[in-house]
């Protein structure tokens, strides 16, 4: 006897007769659906949602899918260390020294840096093929340190700097011909400096600015000098461009530049360049106190503090700390 199931399909239901008293169309039936005793058949639409069901993988597969994912994020890994590297050759760098530097084959290089290079986060220019940092990761590092951020980044780093030298904390950018300061902090003593966040202050006269100024290639220097008038703030200030270069010359070597009353008559400062990923000097840090608690003896001790809590900022600022420590040594 044939029984509707639910489901619009059908199934054998079995009356008790012997095998010859079986029909023919019954003996067929039961020999396509064998059914099993105890135990119901499928319906159709339980087959057709199992078919949708994975079945369970075997332990092989498991293993496989985590080699899988390893390997993915050891490329990842080592895209990054590509890009990083680039980063850090503002000139552009080829396939060989980058392959060395990164510690990876040329084949397994050249593959990465293709992928790269098709994604617009690398260029390679058509001349010498040297790989250089692609537009799109200006941008997202532009979206990323906009001014807002580094203030962000830059104040805790600050509020540490100021709570260990007793002093004002300052972090300056450049803004055209002068420096601006976007963030400041004011240290636990008394007679802490007002100035506000966003002041002014020409790059000529202040640490601050010294440390822009001592960033800039040898043509920016030039233009700047031959276009901006060296006017003093107090007596101290320097206002002859041989004293300036000469200054100048002095912070890239030793990677500090000092403010003895040039601004302020009764302000002493010292400033360090902060860095970037790419290794540029994007701005300075530095702290300020009267003369009268900030002797040249304290000043030059506070420098090494500061030096420290740039190195921080910077890789905040996704500064590698060895490369940052090189750039400063000469900047």
């Amino acid at each position: 006897m044939l029984r509707a199931n639910g489901y619009g399909g059908c199934v054998l239901r079995s009356q008790g007769r012997s095998q010859g008293d079986s029909p023919k169309g019954a003996q067929f039936l039961k020999s396509r659906t064998k059914p099993t005793t105890g135990e119901k058949p499928a319906s159709p639409r339980k087959a057709a949602i199992a078919k949708l069901v994975p079945a369970p993988k075997a332990d092989g597969d498991d293993e496989a899918d985590d080699k899988q994912r390893a390997g993915g994020v050891q490329s990842l890994g080592r895209a990054f260390s590509i890009l990083e590297e680039v980063a850090r050759h503002r000139e552009g760098i080829g396939l060989a020294e980058l392959s060395k530097l990164v510690g990876l084959h040329n084949s397994t290089t050249f593959h990465l840096a293709k992928t790269l290079v098709s994604l617009g986060y690398l260029r390679q220019e058509k001349d010498n093929k040297r790989y250089r940092i692609g537009r799109p990761l200006f941008a997202l590092a532009a979206s990323a340190l906009d001014e807002i951020e580094m203030v962000n980044v830059a104040t805790p780093v600050l509020e540490e700097l100021s709570r260990e030298t007793g002093e004002s904390g300052h972090f300056a950018v450049r803004m055209g011909d002068a420096v601006v300061v976007i963030a400041r902090t004011s240290g636990p003593g008394a007679f802490q400096l007002t100035d506000r966040v966003g002041v002014v202050r020409p790059a000529h006269c202040t640490a601050l600015g010294k440390i822009i100024l001592a960033s800039l290639r040898p043509e920016q220097l030039k233009r700047f000098i031959d276009r901006v008038e060296l006017k003093p703030s107090t007596p101290k200030s320097i206002s002859d461009v041989g004293a300036l270069m000469r200054e100048i010359a002095e912070v890239q070597r030793t990677g500090i530049a000092f403010d003895d009353g040039e601004f302020n008559p009764e302000v002493r400062c010292v400033a360090v360049p902060v860095t970037d990923f790419t290794g540029q000097v994007i701005g300075a840090l530095g702290i300020s106190g009267p003369i009268w608690r900030l002797s040249n003896q304290a000043l030059h001790a506070g420098a090494q503090i500061v030096r420290v809590a740039a190195d921080r900022l910077s890789v905040e600022f996704g500064a590698k700390d060895r490369a940052h420590k090189a750039l400063t040594q000469k900047v």
